[in-house]
Order: structure tokens, then C-alpha cells, then sequence
């Protein structure tokens, strides 16, 4: 709870900056970041950002993640690609809105039993963020949002013991990327 209050706090002192005219439209047309939020939960993601338009970009997010949730090992892939759209035309370096979909292929343990299976989960959502670049080249990227996913199980030995719903359903995310723009 302190942290979605911190953040919404963030956000808040964030919108004036909405108004206020850019003296510097950002030239750079690519970002490479990474989201520091994620590794709280033993997430390594990487985004890349590519600029489409003035008001316009497209994100692809690569993400491994290694998670234990009761009894239950999670360890995979997951894939994000996003359609940013910054309403003031100022596509890299501004406030956006972003619908995304999220592809996620994990394999599954249950130490408890040593059942193994692999898990499979889609899912879509939007995104609502601040993205500043600074002239160094210095990206951060702050954002919140969240997606619904359905997922299912292929079980390969042992018993169906997997707990699978902490990937189904309606899931926030939440995010302060930091990277470098060129």
C-alpha cells in the first residue's frame, strides 16, 4: 500500500510538467532500458523503444523471470510488445498511453510432490506513463497500468499441483524503468 501511495504521489507531482511547453523535442529515436521494479521480484527485463512517429512508438520487453509462489517454481520467457501513444506529440520524451499484450512461457516444479510441467500464459492490457530524457541521454520511465491473462497448464510428470493462479486474472503493472537513449 505505501508503495502504490508513493507512486501515485510521483505521478501527481509529475502532471504539471503535462503542461508546461518542451524547449528541446527529443532527437534520439531509440531507448534501451531496464525496469529496476522487476528485480524486486527476481524479474531481469530489458525494453527497447523505438520512435514511429511524432506521436508514436513502439516497445518490445524481454523479461526472465525466476519465482517461487508456494510450493510451486516458476521459471521463463516473457514477451511484451507495446504501442505507445503520446498525445503531444512528443513520441520518447513525454506522458503516453500504451495498450500492450503479454506472452509468458514458463516451466513449473512443485518441490512438494516433484511435479514438472510447463505453464502458458496470454494476456492485454494499458499503460499509462511518463517517459523523460534528459540531454545526457538518460531515460526514465515511470509507469502503471494493468492487463487481464489467462493461462493453463501441460503437466510432463507427476501430479496437476500447480498453483497457476497467480498468472491468471486481472494483474497490475507497475514500473521505473532507467536506460539510455540514442
Amino acid at each position: 500500500m505505501k508503495k502504490i501511495l508513493i507512486l501515485t504521489l510521483m505521478v501527481v507531482f509529475a502532471i504539471p510538467s503535462f503542461s508546461q511547453e518542451k524547449s528541446n523535442v527529443s532527437a534520439e529515436k531509440n531507448v534501451l532500458k531496464v525496469n529496476t521494479l522487476s528485480l524486486i521480484l527476481g524479474t531481469g527485463s530489458i525494453f527497447y523503444d523505438r520512435e514511429l512517429s511524432d506521436m508514436t512508438s513502439a516497445q518490445l520487453g524481454l523479461a526472465y523471470l525466476s519465482y517461487k509462489f508456494s510450493d510451486t517454481r516458476f521459471s521463463g520467457l516473457i514477451v511484451t510488445p507495446e504501442f505507445r501513444i503520446y498525445p503531444k506529440k512528443d513520441a520518447l520524451d513525454g506522458f503516453y498511453i500504451a495498450p500492450y499484450l503479454r506472452y509468458q512461457k514458463f516451466t513449473v516444479k512443485n518441490t512438494s510432490d516433484d511435479s514438472r510441467g510447463s505453464l502458458t500464459s496470454m494476456g492485454g492490457g494499458i499503460l499509462f506513463g511518463r517517459q523523460w530524457i534528459y540531454d545526457s541521454g538518460f531515460t526514465m520511465d515511470l509507469f502503471f497500468g494493468g492487463h487481464y491473462s489467462s493461462s493453463s497448464v501441460k503437466v510432463d510428470s507427476g501430479t496437476d499441483s500447480f498453483d497457476s493462479d497467480v498468472f491468471s486474472g486481472f494483474k497490475p503493472r507497475i514500473g521505473f524503468a532507467l536506460g539510455f537513449a540514442f
